[in-house]
């Protein structure tokens, strides 16, 4: 079995209100010197079988497919 975590992160220069939101709140409950924020997505995957490049190609194309949309997202494999 293969563990893997796959992070989902908008690219540079698309807006992101969420994180906005998320930095405005952090200032507001007292945490100074926050900014920057940007918000993601993490999956973590286990996979049958012990072929590391296979799977690797497996998220890559479940990414490409469904987990991001690459139009305006970036993504990291990560396999344990």
């Amino acid at each position: 079995m293969i563990k893997a975590r796959v992070t989902i992160t908008l690219k540079n220069g698309v807006l992101d209100p969420q994180g906005k939101a998320i930095e405005g709140a952090l200032g507001a409950l007292g945490f100074e010197g926050v900014g920057h924020v940007r918000q993601g997505k993490v999956f973590d995957l286990e996979l049958d079988g012990e072929d590391r490049a296979r799977a690797e190609a497996d998220l890559k194309a479940m990414c490409e497919k469904l987990l991001a949309n690459t139009v305006i997202e970036n993504y990291t494999i990560a396999l344990d």
